[in-house]
């Protein structure tokens, strides 16, 4: 196959301006700026292709580093416009004529650097401990960054009624053969939610998957994709497929945004590639013990758009009998974290995430069910900001606590 000299530039030739995409958009709906759409901004991506504009113009960097990269448009446009091909294409000759903002350095080297990430995780993880970013989260960039550590933490009550310990369920026969599964642990997962990389452990091992470790990997690559870094990006690609190995054996993703990436990987990596509800979905999966609780899921956009994994989380959750489950009312909509959008466009990350967190208090949840890291923290914080006590889980986490209290694991 020979590559389109155009890249990315490429997938955006079948959009006809329709303006399907207006009312999918999180930063026009919240601007009302034709130029902070998915039509406006493709206008802006072809001017600079074709020279009209300069990557250097200030208007152009301003509308494109606005974008949450949800890719909400896509699954709504008639003409199959690669929205989010080109929005990569556009930031990569963005980020190579102008450089990346010294913000998104800092964090893309906080956050995915070997050695450097495990020791910023590490004080996170301290600070986390001590109970202060709960006691101080709130609005204000400081605080509401504090909401956002502090919703990472792992606590083990879900709200609602405890289960009573008398749910005790025969444990399901071990799989004659478990099948293998490779998990891919990432660098913000791995540092900050490791407790939900032991839920799916778990939860996978009661449906006849054994986990295995992978030494040698690395950070997906996205939010180097996103900020315009391709050649870091593909060379983090690089060293997870020569760590995963070429194999036939699934690789496991909780975390939505990595699991995006993962399948833009060569195609051969690709297709291995699957989120843990898909998974668990395809295995059943095995119902646990009762929880009481009302429990709202609210889909992440590189779950549900990019990937378009739809019913398998749902599935997930269906297996805990017991719970009163509803989709949020705006579940498509990105909720305004999108990697490293809350810390770089804090204004229009938090008004993307109001109508979202109204819509919430309307009729609030014990648990707020969602698959990916970022989600976690934008709407852990948005919640303790608003006083609302609910928590805010990964889908497994739910079953695993069925899980325990049906005593699996005993």
């Amino acid at each position: 196959m020979i590559a389109n000299p155009r890249g990315g530039f490429a997938a955006l030739d079948a959009c006809v301006h329709c303006g399907f995409c207006l009312q999918a958009c999180p930063t026009f709906l919240a601007t009302g700026d034709e130029a902070d759409s998915p039509r406006g901004r493709i206008e802006l991506m072809r001017a600079l292709e074709r020279g009209e504009l300069a990557a250097t113009d200030p208007a152009l960097a301003f509308h494109l580093d606005r974008c949450l990269g949800c890719r909400a448009c896509e699954p709504v446009c008639p003409s199959g416009v690669g929205y989010g091909a080109g929005l990569e294409a556009s930031r990569e000759r963005l980020a190579a004529q102008q450089g990346v903002p010294l913000m998104a350095r800092l964090a893309l080297a906080a956050l995915t650097t070997p050695g450097v990430s495990g020791l910023i995780c590490w004080i996170a993880r301290a600070f986390r401990a001590t109970g202060l970013p709960g006691l101080l989260a709130g609005w204000g960039r400081i605080r509401f960054a504090m909401g956002m550590l502090a919703a990472t933490r792992d606590r083990k009550s879900l709200g609602g009624p405890e289960p009573d310990g008398s749910q005790s369920l025969p444990a399901p026969p071990p799989a004659a053969s478990p099948e293998t599964a490779l998990l891919f642990r990432g660098c913000v997962m791995d540092g900050l939610f490791s407790h939900v990389h032991a839920a799916t452990i778990r939860t996978l091992s009661v449906n006849g998957y054994a986990v295995r470790e992978v030494p040698g990997q690395v950070c997906c690559g996205a939010l180097h994709a996103h900020a315009g870094l391709h050649a870091a990006a593909q060379a983090l690609a690089h060293v997870n497929q020569i760590a995963f190995g070429d194999e036939d054996t699934p690789i496991i993703v909780n975390s939505a945004g990595c699991g995006a990436m993962l399948k833009q990987y060569e195609p051969r990596f690709a297709v291995r590639v699957r989120d843990v509800t898909e998974l668990l979905a395809a295995r059943g999966p095995t119902p646990g013990a009762p929880l009481s609780l009302r429990v709202a899921y609210d889909a992440p956009c590189h779950l549900l758009h990019a990937q378009r994994v739809a019913e398998p989380p749902l599935a997930v959750l269906r297996a805990v009998p017991g719970i009163e489950l509803r989709e949020t009312a705006d579940s498509a909509q990105c909720c305004g974290s999108a990697g490293l959008y809350s810390l770089l466009e804090p204004e229009l990350s938090r008004a993307v995430l109001a109508p979202k967190l109204g819509l919430l208090l309307e009729a609030p949840p014990d648990v707020l069910a969602t698959g990916n890291p970022g989600c976690v923290m934008q709407l852990g914080a948005g919640l303790q900001a608003a006083g609302a006590a609910v928590a805010v889980r990964h889908p497994v986490e739910l079953l695993d606590a069925s899980y325990r209290a049906a005593g699996f694991y005993a």
